[in-house]
């Protein structure tokens, strides 16, 4: 495995476990962790910048879906300071996953976020 693929799957379960925190403070750390303090997230539903949001959009998701976890699907893949990969959304009491997309983030020389991209490929009605 290359440097850089490293770098892209750490970049990647950064990510993931920013969306899995659910109480405040661990949000507010995952977060710092996985983003540049400018760090972005825009995806159909949102556009912010900052720990502060980034944060706030992660909590929302949470309380609009309760019992939740985000796994991904398939491989991470990248080039130069760009990675991406898939992601449901699955509720861990029926294994159901609801939301599914795929984003595309752009690192710092240190493998911070900088930007996501996010793509919504199912959406439940209402959402």
């Amino acid at each position: 495995m290359s440097v850089n693929a490293n770098r892209y799957e750490s970049a990647a379960a950064r990510y993931f476990e920013a969306w899995n925190a659910t109480e405040p403070a661990a949000i507010e750390k995952a977060v710092a962790d996985a983003w540049t303090v400018d760090g972005a997230y825009t995806d159909p539903l949102a556009e912010v910048r900052g720990h502060e949001q980034i944060a706030a959009v992660i909590a929302a998701v949470h309380e609009q879906f309760p019992g939740f976890v985000f796994r991904p699907l398939g491989a991470v893949d990248g080039h130069h300071d760009t990675a991406r990969f898939g992601w449901e959304l699955v509720n861990e009491a029926d294994g159901s996953a609801p939301v599914a997309g795929f984003d595309v983030v752009t690192l710092d020389e240190e493998g911070g976020i900088r930007q996501v991209l996010g793509f919504l490929d199912r959406v439940p009605a209402g959402a």
